[in-house]
């Protein structure tokens, strides 16, 4: 117990203003050195959680693409066709993004590890029903609700993090959490290739039942409750059981149970409506998924159809990008908390969100460029090692535009983090999972250079926002603060 303000009460910023109330009940608090506080926790506790989650957040986007290789194999058994097949990645990728919507407020409300658990749990029993689909249908729609389920790693996982990590080290660990969402994409295609090629369609599914289980079992074991004020909510039940009397968290929400729950649902759509910044970075973010999942459905088509390559060396393809993913983790991610604590320095020891944004000016220039080379080089069929070096540096744009606006969102909204994210990810999935359903319409009917050259005039059209909201963002947020 102490007399100060509790772990969520610091978690402020620009874009949050809050009340205070006078209250006589003793108050409930970390201590500056409690081991209790998951700030303190041992690096290796803090790591363990950052595993469990961030493998969570690998395997439900590893579900959304890992069956696409299987897709005309699927049509066939399931006598329909490849493009009604591809409404089952539709309405995973909606879903995925739907999710987050609900499970990131409740996450806020009764704590991350109950999420993790109950809403995973369901995810792997899913994948059952959906290896046993007897048509179409029920694939599609046991898909899209296992979709719902499998989003609590990308939900929460921002969350957690930043429940754990201060923020002049955030980013660096936040970045290698951050390739699970990007990395399952680009993995599950050349594993499901396999899968496909060697068993058939229905093991894909059977293999995402093992590992998922898995992935829940040890989520029951070693995934520990790293939501500050859920801690120091259990601390203050024990504190009026032992001792008696009544005791409070500093800074706690004594509106009814309906009220809050309320409140924090609508929470991710108010923070998306109301700030400028977080609707368009959403925007952006969701132009590059929508991209993305664009282009990696019609990978078979590109290299399969225009290359000639087999159903295994069209799942190689995907490395491209994922070799893009890695070289920005390792090399670009680590200095983006470099920059954050340079500047703050630089400018009074006084830390602010935008200073996370200035290395995703290397996203703005390299996603254009990157696409436009892409588009121009399969239209022409240059050598396949050409148009697939392009989607190397597509991966490492992707993911230094992604992790600083995530990191970003999570420095604005520290105590909400997760609702933030949540605001960003429902654009993003719905985006990307719609989208592909016109692509491939799209590509047939202009071809793939004036067809891919479209998503990258979006992006184009996007890419000052970095530095615009770098030299502006303050004013923005001072003009746009919120009470949540």
């Amino acid at each position: 117990m102490s007399d100060g303000t509790a772990h969520g009460a610091h978690e402020r910023s620009g874009l949050l203003s809050f009340t205070e109330d006078d209250d006589s009940r003793k108050i409930i608090d970390f201590t500056d050195w409690d081991d209790e506080d998951p700030r303190n926790w041992s690096r290796a506790r803090k790591l363990t959680n950052v595993g469990i989650i961030a493998l969570m957040a690998v395997l439900s986007p590893l579900a959304s693409s890992m069956f696409t290789p299987g897709i005309a194999q699927i049509a066939q058994d399931l006598h329909t066709s490849d493009h009604v097949v591809v409404g089952a990645t539709t309405g995973f990728v909606v879903f995925l993004g739907i999710g987050p919507l609900i499970l990131a407020p409740l996450s806020e409300t009764f704590g991350r590890r109950k999420l993790y658990l109950v809403s995973f749990s369901i995810f792997a029993i899913l994948q059952i029903p959906t290896a046993l689909s007897p048509n179409v249908e029920t694939l599609i729609a046991v898909r899209s609700i296992s979709g719902f389920f499998g989003s609590v790693g990308i939900a929460n996982g921002g969350g957690t993090i930043s429940d754990m990590f201060h923020p002049s080290e955030r980013a660096g660990i936040f970045g290698w959490y951050l390739l699970g969402p990007l990395l399952g994409p680009t993995l599950g295609p050349l594993l499901g290739g396999l899968i496909v090629q060697h068993l058939s369609w229905r093991w894909v599914f059977w293999f995402l039942t093992i590992i998922c289980m898995v992935n829940t079992a040890l989520g029951f074991l070693f995934l520990q409750e790293s939501y500050a004020p859920t801690i120091l909510e259990s601390r203050k039940n024990k504190y009026e059981e032992s001792e008696g009397g009544k005791f409070r968290i500093a800074n706690q929400d004594d509106r009814p149970f309906r009220t809050k729950l309320a409140s924090s649902m609508q929470r991710p759509l108010r923070i998306l409506f109301t700030q400028p910044i977080v609707l368009t970075m959403a925007i952006w973010q969701a132009i590059l998924f929508g991209t993305t999942y664009s282009l990696y459905t019609n990978f078979e088509a590109i290299y399969g159809g225009e290359y000639g390559f087999s159903t295994t060396q069209v799942g190689l393809m995907y490395l491209g990008p994922g070799l893009g993913f890695f070289i920005c983790v390792w090399f670009i991610v680590p200095k983006i908390d470099t920059v954050y604590n340079y500047l703050t320095k630089k400018n009074g020891d006084e830390p602010k969100p935008e200073y996370r944004l200035p290395l995703a000016n290397i996203g703005a220039v390299l996603i254009p460029i990157s696409l436009f080379w892409f588009a121009w080089t399969v239209q022409y069929r240059v050598h396949w090692t050409v148009t697939i070096l392009s989607t190397v540096f597509f991966g490492l744009g992707q993911i230094s535009i992604l992790n600083t606006v995530q990191n970003y969102y999570i420095d604005s909204f520290q105590k909400y983090a997760a609702s933030a994210i949540a605001a960003g990810a429902v654009f993003r999935s719905i985006v990307g999972g719609i989208l592909p359903l016109f692509a491939s319409a799209i590509f047939d009917k202009v071809g793939y250079g004036w067809g891919v050259s479209v998503f990258a005039f979006l992006s184009l059209a996007l890419s000052p926002a970095p530095l615009l909201f770098y030299k502006f963002g303050g004013r923005i947020r001072e003009r746009f603060a919120i009470e949540l």
